[in-house]
């Protein structure tokens, strides 16, 4: 059964629309998106252009093909500045006044208008490279972790590509009409892959945005608020995970270091409490400065906070804590001079117990669970306040402790 052009257009027409309407629906909901709203409208434009495509010959010529084809190269080039408004850069409109300007004035051309292949070239490589255009934004932000950005890039590239098979077709097999412009092969193809088109491209779309803010919200939940560091759920988690893949590959002691601000309380009671979150900030900076780039760092709560170091000795570790320490006093604020800092250090390295003498090893395993590190470093910590404050202390090791 062969498929009718025009009715395929129609379909594509009210499909198209409605589409561009759920785009502009969900940018209702959330405005800051401005992406769904470019995309909403591009797909009203494609909806009424390919409207103007479907009533050739019954409207003049010149709207059903000068403008319905305008309309359509600027869909495509709505399309690509709405992805740069997704990945946060400004849309861009001047590509695309100049696209559907040397449209439209190529038409002017007599010779142009009246030559179908010449027409077929340029429309198709104008819509073509908008597409490839949308793509290339999408690659550029592959470094967020969206996984619907790469079907999005697929589909792009393969319409781009369908578009630019027209090129070298129209040179090679220029398309023949007959008595109904609409009823050519090209045509019906074309409407075809348009379909697939609009509704694959807008699954993904939604999919993007869906994603997207699913993933801020994750990190909004890890992510403490004032500092800016991972919340005690996210370290937790990342510990864990750290010392579980550690301890099946057998890697080298993992140490953990809790951190406790010394008279915080008297900082808040004495300055208010903008000067306690300062200090928190900027302690914050302080240890991401200095920390190693493999270093796990959260805050615990309140003026507390841990970080898990690898592949240090304990030994290691607690040269590193004593230069953290020392950095953390010197810290200081010019408008109020009398204002000190000082942290004190509670460590735990998670080690294997010596071997007995049938060649067993005691005690807790090599990277421990971070329940036990916890415990035993905050017995540390404790251990440091009881002496005097701005120090760092260790905790023996749990096979000794048990023994």
């Amino acid at each position: 059964m062969l498929l009718d052009a025009t009715t395929l257009l129609l379909v594509t027409t009210i499909l198209t629309f409605m589409v561009g309407s759920l785009f502009l629906l969900s940018w209702s909901q959330t405005r800051h998106v401005h992406a769904l709203a470019i995309w909403g409208v591009a797909h009203l434009s494609g909806a009424a252009g390919s409207a103007l495509l479907g009533l050739r010959g019954v409207i003049p010529d010149w709207i059903s093909i000068v403008v319905a084809n305008a309309v359509m190269i600027a869909a495509y080039g709505l399309i690509w500045t709405g992805t740069r408004a997704f990945k946060g850069r400004a849309p861009r409109w001047v590509p695309i006044a100049v696209a559907v300007a040397l449209w439209s004035g190529g038409c002017l051309i007599p010779a142009f208008y009246e030559s179908l292949p010449a027409r077929v070239i340029v429309a198709s490589s104008l819509a073509g490279g908008f597409c490839l255009l949308a793509a290339r934004e999408f690659w550029r932000g592959r470094s967020e972790p969206l996984v619907s950005r790469y079907p999005g890039m697929a589909l792009l590239l393969l319409y781009a590509l369908a578009y630019w098979i027209r090129v070298p077709l129209a040179v090679l097999a220029p398309p023949q009409t007959g008595p109904n412009p609409l009823q050519t092969p090209w045509l019906t193809i074309l409407c075809l892959v348009g379909m697939l088109f609009t509704l694959a491209i807008a699954f993904v779309f939604m999919s993007l945005t869906k994603e997207r803010a699913e993933h801020l919200q994750r990190l909004a939940a890890d992510t403490d608020a004032l500092t800016g560091i991972l919340s005690r759920r996210a370290f937790v988690a990342r510990a864990e995970a750290a010392l579980a893949a550690r301890s099946a590959a057998r890697s080298p002691a993992v140490t953990l270091l809790l951190f406790d601000l010394d008279h915080f309380k008297r900082i808040n009671d004495a300055y208010g409490h903008a000067v306690g979150d300062g200090v928190l900030v900027g302690f914050c900076h302080t240890m991401e400065a200095l920390l190693p780039g493999d270093a796990l760092f959260g805050r615990m709560g309140g003026e507390e906070f841990a970080c898990l170091l690898t592949g240090m000795t304990p030994d290691q570790a607690l040269i590193r804590a004593e230069f953290l320490r020392e950095a953390v006093a010197r810290i200081s604020v010019p408008e109020l001079p009398q204002l000190t800092v000082s942290v004190s250090i509670g460590l735990a390295a998670a080690q294997s117990a010596p071997a007995r003498a049938g060649g067993a090893s005691t005690g807790e395993p090599r990277t421990g669970r971070l329940d036990g590190l916890l415990r035993r470093a905050d017995a540390a910590l404790y251990e440091a306040k009881r002496n005097g404050r701005g120090r760092s202390e260790v905790a023996p090791p749990a096979w000794r402790r048990a023994a």
